[in-house]
């Protein structure tokens, strides 16, 4: 058996490249994480059953991180020194500091990392701190491959791009080395033998024209079943239901445990997901009065109706979600209409009597996270 990888996860927040490496298979151990917000590690060591370390990181020495023996990094740094409304100070912002002593450290290691995974707002690859980075990441002989992707290349109903950095230490090559060095817009599993490397490196396309690719609905992302839910899918796979990350055949699960998204289920006879637990038809009530605490407030409607991004079950889109989502309904992210009467008419064309018909309410944390961590797999 091939050894697994060691993997260092910096600013690790609840947990969320964690999870896509769970989800991508990866053979690899986190042999530690780090982040500095306590809430976070709360949710952290819940999730996985480790806290971080949450001292400063800014205080790690090379001598330090050559201790974990890891192979692989992954790292999130702080976004707000170069999102588009924000100051875009760059390397000059105290929050892009820890970053930079981060990469610093590097060529002081006696075993650095042979692979690095990094992500961040799009904006960051213009930033002085991008320079910096790949100034450092090519000195110790690495080479990289950047792209800005959104899940809805992925099939995942989420408008959200994001800058990517792959990195891999020399002997260490890429499977598409026709993609080094440059900054794409689309991933290496989407190119053809026709394909050519875009010459307008500034040309987003989210891929769904060109390639041909169509998202699942969002219906297939959502947690309680409904008449216009009528089963939990992901890809085809089979996953745990007392974990919902795991795949079908995690130790946790039992036969009677797993839903498999291949096959057809009669929602009269069958279970139902309703977060992490499986509970019977009967207890459908419940499943309704938790989701009623994530209803849009009528006050709210009748306030910013005509500036709220409203999607269906049936929608193949959602906007970005951000941290005031659930304080603020206008430009947060997307709400969902859940009356079983509904359409998928314009919400801007509607009147706000006829939006309050809609029974607007917001996604769930889990869908949310669910929507916005698909597992990249483009290396």
């Amino acid at each position: 058996m091939e050894e697994s990888w060691r993997i260092l996860e910096f600013y690790s927040g609840i947990g969320g490249m964690r999870y896509s490496l769970m989800r991508a298979g990866i053979r690899g151990v986190v042999v530690e994480a780090f982040d500095i917000n306590d809430k976070a590690n709360d949710v952290y060591e819940h999730n996985f059953g480790h806290r971080p370390f949450q001292g400063n990181i800014q205080t790690l020495t090379a001598i330090d991180l050559d201790k974990y023996g890891a192979h692989a990094w992954l790292l999130s740094p702080p976004c707000q020194p170069y999102t588009r409304q924000g100051l875009q100070k760059g390397s000059a912002d105290a929050r892009a500091v820890s970053f930079i002593k981060i990469l610093e450290l590097i060529p002081h290691m006696l075993h650095p990392p042979l692979l690095l995974f990094m992500e961040n707002v799009v904006g960051f690859e213009t930033s002085n701190t991008h320079k910096q980075m790949i100034k450092v990441l090519t000195r110790v002989g690495f080479v990289t491959q950047e792209y800005i992707l959104s899940p809805l290349q992925f099939k995942v109903p989420y408008s959200r791009p994001r800058y990517f950095c792959l990195a891999k230490r020399k002997p260490l090559s890429f499977q598409h080395p026709s993609c080094n060095n440059q900054l794409l817009r689309t991933p290496p599993s989407h190119l053809t033998s026709s394909s050519t490397i875009p010459k307008d490196r500034h040309h987003f396309s989210d891929g769904q024209e060109e390639f041909g690719i169509s998202c699942e609905p969002i219906r297939n992302f959502l947690e309680a079943q409904t008449s216009y839910n009528p089963q939990p899918e992901y890809a085809g796979v089979s996953f745990c239901l007392k974990c919902n990350v795991c795949p079908a055949n995690c130790e946790k699960n039992t036969d009677d445990a797993l839903v498999n998204s291949g096959a057809p289920q009669d929602i009269e006879n069958t279970n139902i997901r309703t977060g992490n637990i499986v509970e019977e038809v009967e207890g459908a009530k419940e499943d309704k009065i938790a989701l009623d605490k994530y209803a849009v407030p009528i006050s709210s409607i009748e306030r910013w109706g005509n500036a709220m991004d409203i999607v269906y079950p049936d929608s193949k889109r959602c906007c970005c979600f951000t941290k005031s989502y659930y304080r603020y309904v206008k430009g947060t992210g997307s709400l969902l209409a859940t009356s079983e009467s509904i359409n998928s008419k314009p919400a801007k064309k509607l009147e706000i009597s006829s939006l309050k018909e809609l029974c607007l309410r917001f996604f769930t944390p889990r869908e949310a996270f669910d929507n916005s961590m698909p597992c990249w797999g483009i290396v």
